[in-house]
């Protein structure tokens, strides 16, 4: 069971490690609050050394595109780096042509959770709350259920929060991390376009 911290904690971790407030959270809850062993689970996950790096100007990079063998299907990405000899390291275009497939894979609507319209969260948040209560559950757990209900379904249409389709243990957001950590350089996933055929709409661009 995850331990219960305080926001202190949270933020003396973050001040220790330049990481954002739900990976420092998420850290200290599954290493029972301990500081250190939280510091660690972060660094072995990129994310301390990719938040640092988060600020760095990336303007080079590599435009990705993906087309289903039938033709129905297409993808373009955008990934940027700070410098042209990383845009051309083998890590970094492996990434970004698993990147495209994924896409093409796991049909993402938005980049993260912050982009996704205020109406859209409110309706379905208010379709789960009804469904959580048409289900008998008690009053007093009904927020709760439902919250855990809206990161599945953050997980559904945003990129950042989707399941890698190469490692499913692992979170898009999380492997961009261990990208950073290993490059050493900002990389940044700045546009994507998903195509099917006969689709009425397609995935919006956004930018991270």
């Amino acid at each position: 069971m995850a331990a219960e911290v305080s926001a202190k904690a949270v933020k003396e971790l973050r001040d220790l490690t330049g990481a954002g407030f739900n990976d420092c959270r998420k850290a200290l809850e599954e290493n029972g609050g301990d500081m250190q062993k939280a510091t660690d689970y972060l660094r072995k996950k990129g994310i301390a050394t990719a938040e640092k790096k988060s600020g760095r100007v990336a303007t080079e990079g590599l435009i990705q595109t993906y087309s289903h063998h039938n033709g129905r299907l297409a993808v373009i990405v955008e990934v940027n780096s700070e410098t042209d000899f990383v845009a051309r390291n083998d890590t970094f275009k492996k990434f970004v042509k698993e990147l495209a497939l994924h896409i093409a894979n796991s049909a993402p609507q938005y980049m993260t959770r912050e982009e996704v319209p205020e109406a859209v969260i409110t309706r379905e948040r208010a379709v789960q709350r009804e469904k959580t209560l048409n289900e008998g559950k008690k009053e007093a757990v009904v927020d709760k259920i439902v919250d855990g209900r809206m990161d599945k379904f953050y997980e559904e249409i945003v990129l950042m929060e989707q399941p890698w389709l190469h490692d499913d243990k692992l979170k898009v957001r999380e492997v961009l991390a261990q990208i950073i950590s290993e490059i050493k350089e900002n990389i940044v996933i700045r546009r994507f376009a998903r195509y099917g055929l006969g689709e009425t709409s397609e995935a919006p661009t956004a930018e991270q």
